[in-house]
């Protein structure tokens, strides 16, 4: 049990972290606070806190994937009935973090979404955030209060060490937005760095280009921060075996695989899919390719240095 240095610590989850939220609370020896979320006949989301919050460190593990709008809302009326019962630091934990790809204006009359959810969570009441691999680090700059921003890279090294580092492996960026990723994981490992050029002629159609760098005879590591519809890692995986790679897994922090991402994956080159389970996968989408990894102990360890306060900083390293 954490020594108390503020309030009482108590950790909640919405409907969809509960499972991650229970490994975090195990790994922390506390229990799970008691909280009821449900929706009224309208659809509307109603909350009923079921223990006092007054005073206390709170946390709310909550990650805002598909049903996005639900689970945001969610989120948002968690934090507001715990500041309105008098809750002493609020913290939204968010393993994945909704929206944070509309971090800019790509044409005119574009929303910048990821800016307006910044300031909504301020207004429910957030005095601070803890989430994991936003896709754009931007994203920070959107809040008026301490963002901390996990490295998912860091978990999925530690597996890559634990079950074994291939002799040939080759770190490959699926396109240039993920070399720095990459390019740390690659230096991690001591190992060669590729780059797949791509051209994207529109919204979830990608076109392989070139691939940058020797992959013959190697095993490629394909490194991204998430896969959605799976065109960009699957393309990208046959562009690798076409250059003569050996075999490709690929690895990516949050595993939204939406729409056709399950049967392309199948369908693909890729012998191996290692994924964090920031999102919680369905039943449906747990294929044998897929190795899940638990992000609990990276969470309940920035969790407690938060609430010690503690350097964060060191779960970077």
């Amino acid at each position: 049990m954490l020594n108390q240095i503020h309030g009482a610590i108590k950790i909640f989850a919405g409907n969809s972290s509960q499972k991650l939220a229970k490994e975090i609370c195990s790994r922390l020896d506390l229990e799970l606070g008691k909280l009821e979320v449900g929706k009224f006949s309208d659809g509307e989301t109603c909350v009923n806190i079921k223990e006092s919050v007054r005073g206390c460190d709170v946390f709310i593990v909550q990650s805002t994937n598909t049903p996005v709008n639900d689970n945001l809302m969610e989120l948002l009326i968690i934090m507001d009935a715990c500041k309105r019962a008098s809750a002493g630091r609020i913290t939204a934990v968010m393993p994945y973090f909704g929206y944070a790809r509309q971090d800019r204006k790509a044409r005119s009359r574009d929303p910048i979404s990821a800016k307006l959810v910044a300031d909504i969570l301020q207004t429910a009441g957030a005095n601070r955030v803890l989430t994991m691999d936003l896709h754009s680090s931007q994203v920070q700059g959107f809040f008026n209060i301490p963002v901390d921003n996990l490295k998912g890279e860091s978990v999925i090294s530690r597996y890559i060490r634990k079950t074994g580092v291939a002799d040939n492996l080759t770190i490959v960026s699926p396109d240039t937005g993920s070399v720095v990723r990459s390019r740390a994981m690659a230096s991690k490992f001591n190992v060669p760095l590729a780059i797949i050029d791509k051209r994207r002629p529109q919204a979830n159609v990608m076109e392989v280009m070139n691939v940058i760098g020797d992959v013959k005879g190697r095993t490629c590591l394909m490194l991204d921060d998430m896969i959605d519809t799976g065109g960009t890692i699957c393309q990208g995986a046959e562009a690798l075996m076409n250059h003569g790679a050996k075999e490709v897994i690929a690895c990516c922090t949050h595993a939204v695989l939406s729409g056709p991402a399950i049967e392309r994956l199948e369908k693909s080159a890729i012998s191996k899919l290692i994924v964090l389970d920031t999102i919680d996968l369905p039943e449906s989408k747990k294929i044998s390719k897929i190795e899940v990894v638990s992000v609990a102990d990276t969470f309940a360890e920035a969790i407690e240095r938060v609430y010690t306060d503690l350097p964060v900083s060191k779960l970077y390293d």
